[in-house]
């Protein structure tokens, strides 16, 4: 009998994390949630209480799944915090570390400890749940924006040195998916159309199944990007810097060019 593969996803206890969980259940997946405090998700499945920013619950936690599943194939990405909305000099130093924090040291931390074990059984997936905010620069959420653009190094960094162990790396940005985080969000308060869950579903199966290898290191998009299209580019591969984070020079004879 074919074991089932196993999805590692943080914050799995509400919002995307929990959407992810359900549609990697739905698709056969052995699926373990890691949430803060533990408990049950919003569909009732129980998850594991983990700080993902504590490097020894971080490390049991893995350890646990390893003993109990002796695979993860699946690592996702996916808690975080966004900070009040403030300029930078407003903001509280607490807070605005705290997301920083939670949304670098932690996929950094799980990444390290799951890593390992993916390259012993021959490779695996790492997903993190990056943002369109990552890309450019806010004048009241620096902590969020900039802890989205570290992550987008991160993957990039593991998606270059997996590779010769078969272990890709993904920024998934999820668009704007109605949860309790964007609706505390100032930005969103009179927003009246939402990304769909179920396309953000879509892309992170497609991602898990090996459809969009040819994006590992690079950022899609729920809610903008087609998975047809999606799929045409992975198999034709793209080109240098296409869909990464790069300095754009002023033109030519900018010496950074």
């Amino acid at each position: 009998m074919r074991m089932p593969k196993v999805a590692l996803i943080t914050g799995a206890s509400r919002g995307i994390g929990a959407h992810l969980a359900g549609a990697f259940r739905g698709a056969g997946w052995e699926v373990v949630g890691l949430s803060r405090s533990g408990g049950d998700d919003s569909t009732g499945t129980p998850t594991t209480a983990c700080d993902v920013t504590d490097l020894a619950a971080v490390q049991a936690a893995v350890d646990g799944v390893i003993a109990e599943h002796s695979r993860i194939d699946l690592l996702v990405n996916n808690a975080g915090l966004v900070e009040r909305e403030v300029p930078l000099w407003e903001a509280d130093p607490e807070q605005w570390w705290q997301v920083m924090e939670t949304n670098v040291r932690g996929p950094f931390l799980v990444t390290r400890a799951v890593v390992p074990h993916m390259i012993a059984a021959g490779g695996g997936r790492i997903i993190n749940l990056n943002s369109g905010s990552g890309t450019r620069e806010s004048a009241v959420l620096t902590a969020y924006h900039a802890s989205k653009s570290a992550l987008a190094r991160l993957t990039g960094g593991v998606a270059l040195a997996g590779a010769e162990h078969n272990v890709q790396a993904f920024d998934l940005a999820p668009g704007v998916i109605e949860t309790d985080m964007t609706h505390g969000m100032q930005m969103h308060e009179d927003r009246t159309e939402w990304t769909s869950p179920e396309d953000l579903k879509a892309l992170a199966l497609a991602i898990a199944d090996g459809e969009l290898d040819g994006f590992s290191g690079r950022m899609v998009r729920a809610g903008a990007d087609d998975l047809d299209v999606l799929r045409a580019r992975s198999a034709e591969g793209l080109g240098d810097g296409e869909r990464m984070l790069r300095l754009r020079p002023w033109g030519e004879g900018d010496p950074l060019a």
